[in-house]
């Protein structure tokens, strides 16, 4: 019978490349997903909704909606998921602000973009989750719902998710919230299907 593997934690070092590769990840799948003027679900798709109502910078609407959000993460989840939590959020919301002026994209069809989007941000999380990170907002609620119920964290996202979207139908034509189902779909199988503590146990 095969024995289960003692849980090994990352180092420091694992830690800062696996959330930082997470974050970029991520940054690079927001870029993409708002030049093809698409949305997507969590507390990164009310942002983005927000930025386009506004005219507001994403990164400092993503930055601020996150904040009520940590206190939660602080007493269920421990302080340091929750300090690296506030780490790749305000990483990330600089990095959004960055990639624009620097990653010109010339053309990209609509449905391209969500699938980038998806896989791109999909990786990014689970690479976070897997280093007890992540980009705060649902995604506390999604954790300590898994944690607590066993409902897998991509299945609650999904029930975020489907909120989000029908909101946006109010809001958005039709084609461009499809398109973005598309996108936060991948996402939230990406991570359904590979975020689970029974297979993975460094942390």
């Amino acid at each position: 019978m095969r024995r289960a593997s003692t849980p090994t934690r990352h180092s420091l070092i694992e830690d800062v490349q696996g959330l930082g590769i997470g974050v970029f990840a991520c940054a690079i799948g927001l870029t993409v997903l708002t030049h093809v003027g698409l949305i997507t679900g969590q507390t990164a798709g009310v942002a983005v909704i927000i930025s386009y109502l506004t005219n507001w910078s994403f990164g400092a609407v993503f930055f601020v909606i996150n904040l009520p959000f940590y206190v939660l993460a602080w007493f269920r989840l421990g302080s340091e998921f929750t300090l690296k939590s506030i780490i790749s959020v305000t990483a990330l919301s600089l990095l959004t602000e960055f990639l624009p002026g620097h990653f010109v994209i010339a053309r990209l069809d609509t449905w391209l973009g969500a699938l980038i989007f998806g896989v791109f941000t999909g990786l990014g999380l689970l690479g976070m989750f897997r280093h007890n990170g992540s980009l705060g907002g649902l995604g506390i609620v999604a954790l300590i719902v898994q944690d607590r119920l066993g409902f897998r964290a991509g299945y609650v996202q999904l029930c975020a998710d489907a909120v989000i979207f029908a909101t946006a139908l109010l809001l958005f034509d039709t084609p461009v919230v499809l398109w973005s189902l598309l996108g936060a779909v991948i996402l939230n199988t990406v991570i359904a299907i590979n975020h689970r503590r029974d297979r993975y146990v460094a942390t």
